[in-house]
């Protein structure tokens, strides 16, 4: 296969994102493979790396579907199409030897922390970090295993059945995930909206939907903060009951105001949870239990990318899709 010697990427330097064709190809290190990128999707966290929520230079972009071009000692991958977990961890710290991969002490991120990331047009990963994609499930669903795989996490730290009544803020990219895979729970699920559209959305669903006014206070078991700003989050302590649960998603630039003494007396549980378990993540994809499709908002061309971030970044809009390998025109 023919690999060009440089490529186009968004490149983030000084909270400034630009258009550049002249990065060198990515070279993968041993137990690396070359993927070329089919499809990205923007996220908060990205908009939030833009905003300076984290020192990070270069190209960033963590959610992706890709194909192998290159994987030596692998010969089965090339040719697949594959998303890809994003921590890259050591396998020789105290985290990572006790199980802690995702929290390494020396772990890079993809697209977020030393690691180039999924607005180019190749990236390279560890091939232990590959999952190869279901024939049945279409790139513009895969490039949600990441997110929907961070959605899941919470069933994994939190214990969540029929009898409890959770509430989850924030109707947006995550928000709307998180919805969905607790509905599957079959818990007591509402989620706080402020956009009709993300109203309507959840209510094809069959998944119940309030106003901030309409919350009763101290009455939700677990309390799911995925806003992105700090007055979801006090909003989330407002509802919680005693003895109930803050489960935290948010990641944004700034500091958030914590009156600890009534966390104390309240005998608040907080959990931080960031990334998930992508095989089950897939499983709901190829089983069609979840349908991500209705999210995506707009659909550019790599050298519209940062039209793209322009419009990812308006308030209410769900997921932008950057395309690689696109014609060089949006559809939106």
């Amino acid at each position: 296969m023919y690999l060009p010697q440089s490529m186009t990427a968004l490149w983030l330097e000084n909270q400034t994102l630009r258009l550049r064709e002249d990065l060198p190809l990515p070279e993968p290190q041993t137990g690396e493979a070359l993927i070329r990128v089919r499809l990205a999707g923007i996220c908060a966290t990205d908009l939030e790396l833009v905003r300076g929520y984290y020192p990070f230079s270069g190209v960033a972009g963590h959610e992706f579907v890709g194909e192998v071009v290159q994987a030596d000692g692998f010969p089965t991958l090339v040719g697949q199409r594959v998303i890809g977990e994003i921590n890259l961890s050591c396998g020789k710290c105290e985290q990572c030897r006790t199980g802690r991969t995702r929290h390494c002490e020396n772990r890079r991120v993809l697209g977020i922390k030393n690691q180039n990331g999924a607005f180019a047009q190749y990236l390279t990963l560890p091939t232990a970090n590959l999952h190869p994609i279901p024939k049945n499930v279409k790139d513009e669903a895969a490039v949600f295993t990441e997110p929907l795989a961070a959605a899941l996490e919470i069933q994994e730290q939190v214990d969540i059945s029929p009898k409890d009544r959770v509430l989850v803020i924030g109707a947006g990219r995550l928000g709307q995930l998180i919805a969905r895979t607790l509905q599957i729970t079959g818990c007591g699920l509402a989620v706080v909206v402020r956009h009709a559209a993300h109203k309507a959305l959840l209510d094809k669903c069959g998944i119940r939907t309030l106003k901030e006014h309409e919350i009763q206070s101290s009455r939700w078991d677990c309390v799911v903060e995925a806003s992105g700003n700090p007055e979801g989050f006090q909003l989330a302590r407002r509802a919680v009951r005693p003895r109930g649960m803050i489960v935290l998603k948010s990641t944004f630039k700034g500091e958030n105001v914590l009156n600890l003494s009534a966390v104390v007396v309240d005998e608040i549980t907080l959990v931080g949870s960031r990334c998930g378990p992508f095989q089950p993540a897939l499983n709901l994809l190829a089983k069609h239990e979840i349908d991500p499709l209705p999210l995506v908002e707009g659909r550019y061309p790599l050298s519209q990318g940062i039209q793209a971030f322009k419009h990812a970044g308006q308030p209410g809009t769900l997921k932008i899709l950057i395309d690689p390998i696109s014609p060089e025109h949006s559809q939106y």
